[in-house]
């Protein structure tokens, strides 16, 4: 198995160290994505969080960064548009290989690696960057909706155009170097170490592992509904499974109501449990008793531009 790279040491934590990221995916898609995403950034229980720039309630997610300039807020990179009602559209406009016959990203990975140009998916990414940087956040880092640079289906990655954006701006990404099958299937090792040795020629800070814990909620909508507390016990062995080097433990936090059940076809339980979760004492006591240590995407970037 690929060993940790010498992060932790870098980072001034020690070889051993065992540190984690807690980010929150998708701020900005809704509003119950920030009402969430906020409150936890606020109270510390989030080290770090991306905004999809092109979401409609990205405004106010960037408006929250920019005037919490300590937050680590970075960009989720969005070639995707994964829910049957509530869509949304590229920046650079709907007149190119990155939309579906609605006008609208694709819904699923596959067909962006089919069908989306090197070129058209750069400047997308760029204006993406560039959006978050003019509304005045510091942003801390990249990483990516559902997946859609990786090469995940067909082996056709955009990781080309992300890694010299990521350069250009100084920014780590969030790639994983090690695939251990929890976070990531270790059939995917080949392509991680190609892409992990892309990654430092090009002077990028990447992880050591992406961990998260199932998308869906176990038997929704049945008798069998998986239930806060199987979740908590899931979260709780998965953190103290945690080994050395540096981890993140992605989550989607959303307020479960009206709102997020009209614009998404499942999961919205999932996503109000992902919130309690990460403010929940049995989460801190567990993190405290493991020894593992909290850091965020800035401690990486400073890691990086100091190369």
């Amino acid at each position: 198995m690929t060993a940790p790279s010498d992060l932790t040491t870098r980072l001034g934590l020690g070889g051993e160290a065992r540190a984690i990221i807690l980010n929150a995916d998708d701020f900005g898609m809704c509003h119950a994505a920030n009402e969430a995403i906020t409150e936890l950034l606020v109270a510390g229980h989030l080290d770090s969080s991306t905004v999809m720039l092109p979401c409609a309630w990205a405004p106010e997610a960037l408006q929250f960064a920019a005037a919490h300039p300590d937050a680590s807020v970075g960009v989720h990179l969005v070639l995707t548009s994964e829910w049957s009602r509530y869509r949304w559209r590229p920046l650079t406009g709907a007149g190119t290989s990155l939309v579906d016959r609605d006008g609208c990203f694709p819904t699923e990975v596959r067909t962006v690696e089919e069908r989306a140009s090197m070129e058209d998916v750069t400047a997308e990414l760029a204006a993406q960057i560039d959006a978050a940087l003019t509304a005045g956040v510091d942003v801390t880092h990249l990483d990516n909706h559902m997946g859609s640079v990786y090469g995940l289906y067909t082996g056709r990655d955009f990781l080309g155009p992300v890694f010299a954006l990521a350069s250009r701006h100084g920014l780590p990404f969030r790639l994983p170097r090690i695939a251990d099958g929890v976070g990531i299937d270790t059939a995917m090792q080949p392509a991680l170490d190609r892409a992990t040795a892309a990654a430092d020629a090009a002077g990028i800070v990447i992880l050591d592992r992406l961990w998260t814990h199932p998308f869906e909620l176990a038997g929704e909508g049945t008798d069998a509904e998986e239930t806060y507390e199987q979740i908590r016990d899931g979260f709780v062995a998965l953190l103290r499974a945690v080994p050395a080097g540096v981890t993140e433990i992605y989550l989607h936090p959303m307020v479960d109501g009206h709102e997020l059940r009209a614009a998404v076809d499942y999961g919205a339980a999932k996503r109000g449990y992902e919130r309690r979760l990460l403010s929940d004492p049995v989460i801190r006591e567990t993190i405290e008793q493991e020894g593992l240590i909290r850091i965020s995407w800035r401690a990486l970037r400073s890691v990086q531009r100091n190369l």
